[in-house]
């Protein structure tokens, strides 16, 4: 009785919208719902703007080095951290520390500092090195790569949390079974403590894969899918469709398919958790 209310709201204002989109997206919906059934027209529509097939490209390339160079980041702070260095709490709260923030308040903040007029490259010219370029932030071909730098430093501590508590969760005996062998840093992390991070791995491949599908808010503060449409992704493509241009439909078949994308990596990830905890029992 005391869960039925929110188990409600979940079902009508979650999983009712989720199956209430999926209809959408097979009409001829505009500005306001239509339930003029249309088929997979508004799919086609889809996938035949260049806009789109842009926002995939710019997904695939966002991704791969997000979740790339943040877990390597992340990991390597992990092991830093793990040396049980002096003022272990003062790092690890400055490296969790841009998790605590919005990602509107990270776009703006890394929207001053990319700006070639107010950030680095003025900065750099200040000093004297008048040659100096780094306008990334309005140029086409470059511009996706200031969402990687935004994206990596907002959540790079939060995966080194991850990991820093995988690391302290393996059996220190094994270590020091390994230095009494003889086995040196290098050979103890990339034999022994590096393989037992699988689930850590696989976690962090699964919250950072949907974090990157679902951007939004990093691209609006950041490039506004700018300059012209080179860093617009799935997220603010849909947004863009369904507000911006009064295309619910397309806007909804958008969505379904952000929507398959981070149910085929979270569902495997679901299933091997749920088979685990059945053969553990």
């Amino acid at each position: 009785m005391a869960l039925a209310p929110s188990v409600a709201i979940i079902l009508l204002a979650v999983y009712g919208f989720m199956v209430w989109t999926g209809v959408v997206s097979f009409t001829a919906s505009k500005m306001l719902p239509s339930y003029e059934f249309v088929g997979l027209d508004q799919y086609w529509r889809l996938w035949s703007n260049p806009i789109w097939r842009i926002a995939v490209d710019n997904i695939f390339i966002f991704a791969i080095l997000f979740i790339a160079i943040a877990s390597v980041i992340g990991m390597a702070l992990a092991i830093l951290v793990d040396q049980k260095i002096r003022a272990e709490g003062f790092f690890r709260t400055i490296y969790l520390y841009p998790m605590a923030l919005s990602f509107i308040v990270t776009g703006t903040a890394w929207k001053w500092i990319l700006n070639p007029g107010l950030g680095i490259e003025r900065m750099v010219r200040l000093w004297g090195w008048d040659s100096f370029r780094f306008d990334w932030l309005v140029d086409p071909r470059f511009a996706i790569y200031t969402l990687v730098i935004a994206g990596v430093w907002q959540s790079s501590g939060f995966v080194m949390a991850l990991f820093l508590a995988a690391l302290r969760g393996i059996d220190e005996d094994i270590t020091k079974a390994a230095r009494l062998d003889g086995a040196g840093s290098f050979q103890i992390y990339r034999r022994i403590i590096i393989p037992q991070l699988g689930p850590a791995f696989l976690t962090v491949f699964v919250i950072l894969t949907q974090q990157a599908v679902k951007s939004f808010d990093l691209v609006v503060a950041l490039t506004a899918g700018g300059p012209g449409n080179s860093t617009h992704l799935p997220a603010t493509f849909m947004y863009m469709q369904t507000f911006g241009r009064d295309q619910m439909a397309v806007g909804a078949a958008s969505a379904m398919m952000i929507f398959m994308t981070v149910t085929a990596v979270v569902a495997p990830y679901l299933y091997s958790d749920v088979r685990k905890q059945r053969d553990d029992t």
